[in-house]
């Protein structure tokens, strides 16, 4: 299961949205309506909490040395 976050929709003016968390299956639809109050939400995309590191022996597209296009040293470029 993934972990997605929503926020509510300001029906007023001045109103803040609320962030939060539900974990769901990759196939299951994105909300609409916050499952507790039933105010309307967005899915909010936020960045991965994955790393890239690589080893020592790995070249990239900006050090020269003609590794991988795309940073990674896989040579996909």
């Amino acid at each position: 299961m993934a972990t997605y976050v929503y926020e509510t929709i300001p029906q007023l003016e001045g109103e803040k949205p609320k962030r939060f968390e539900v974990k769901q299956s990759m196939n299951d639809a994105p909300l609409t309506r916050h499952p507790d109050t039933g105010e309307p939400v967005v899915r909010v995309i936020t960045g991965g909490a994955g790393l890239m590191g690589m080893s020592s022996g790995a070249s990239s597209a900006s050090s020269g040395s003609g590794g991988g296009g795309c940073g990674t040293g896989c040579g996909c470029h």
